[in-house]
């Protein structure tokens, strides 16, 4: 009975912690969709979605602080760096680039040295002026443009963006994985995928990440996370910090836009990280950190529950 009454404590603090991250979260995006008449793809959309990379941290605080009244601790926040900081730092540019190769391999899509694929997804939302802009910095060999991209990616990954991407880091691997120790790794993984992808859907139904199919975007997103979350679990245990996870999320930001840039055909539903291709990507790298954990470390992370990995 003790246990169970434990457990349930745990499940009433994770709803809590849902119920409140999606009140404000969802109450911000309606409010920002009232007051701002160009809602996408300006200054304005950027300043909102950084922002509102912050509310998990701030509901994750509300609940331990302003509730609870306990210290803000326990949430994997370490800055003693390791060499999985440097995994969570390279890790996606790898998976980048592998995922523009096996975008290669569907018979619809195509490498576009002058990056058409940019061009094509975009030239409706653009204006005839901001296009012709963007046409004209393309101009530059796509190798120069590879390597240029994947510099500003990786610094912008482990400073600013790493910074943002703290904000969701704090409440969905820090606050709420604390909250689901008591799970199975694939269980807690499942429920913290979903959570994350469902609070997504006013930034995807804004025209973010599937701009031409923004309803299916939403079931897309939830697919993404919940194939994402494995990964970002594994990193956070193995490196003992949420830091180490902000910089994966930080750096996963900064190049998401490389796969889809030098690959012409196909809808935001099959090309780019976040559609078909990004899948099979993570499904593959997935698999590649399932052979290391039970094969390799030995560790058996994946199988275990995620308490039994923090000892």
């Amino acid at each position: 009975m003790l246990f169970n009454i434990s457990c349930m404590k745990k499940i009433n603090r994770a709803f809590l912690f849902i119920a409140i991250t999606y009140i404000i979260s969802f109450a911000y995006a309606l409010a920002y969709t009232n007051l701002v008449a160009d809602k996408t793809h300006n200054i304005y959309f950027m300043l909102f979605g950084a922002s509102y990379m912050f509310i998990p941290m701030f509901s994750a605080i509300i609940i331990e602080k302003g509730i609870y009244r306990n210290k803000i601790k326990e949430l994997f926040v370490s800055f003693k760096i390791n060499r999985w900081f440097f995994v969570a730092w390279l890790l996606f540019p790898v998976i980048i680039l592998a995922n523009i190769g096996i975008s290669l391999l569907f018979p619809d899509l195509s490498f576009s040295s002058e990056m058409n694929g940019f061009i094509e997804r975009f030239e409706d939302i653009l204006s005839p002026e901001e296009l012709m802009e963007a046409k004209a910095s393309l101009k530059i060999a796509p190798s120069t443009i590879i390597v240029i991209s994947l510099i500003q990616g990786l610094i912008a990954g482990a400073t600013i963006n790493a910074v943002a991407g703290f904000g969701e880091e704090f409440g969905w691997r820090g606050f709420l994985l604390k909250e689901l120790k008591h799970l199975s790794f694939a269980k807690a993984s499942l429920i913290i995928g979903v959570v994350w992808g469902i609070w997504h859907f006013p930034m995807i139904l804004l025209g973010h990440n599937y701009p031409q199919h923004p309803q299916i975007g939403v079931v897309m997103m939830i697919i993404f996370t919940v194939l994402l979350t494995p990964i970002f679990i594994y990193i956070t245990i193995k490196s003992g910090s949420v830091i180490a996870a902000s910089i994966l999320h930080g750096t996963l930001n900064a190049l998401a836009g490389l796969t889809i840039m030098f690959v012409e055909g196909g809808s935001d539903l099959v090309v780019g990280i976040t559609g078909l291709t990004g899948f099979i990507t993570i499904i593959l790298f997935t698999a590649l950190f399932f052979i290391y954990d039970f094969y390799i470390s030995k560790e058996k992370i994946f199988l275990k529950k995620i308490e039994e990995s923090l000892k």
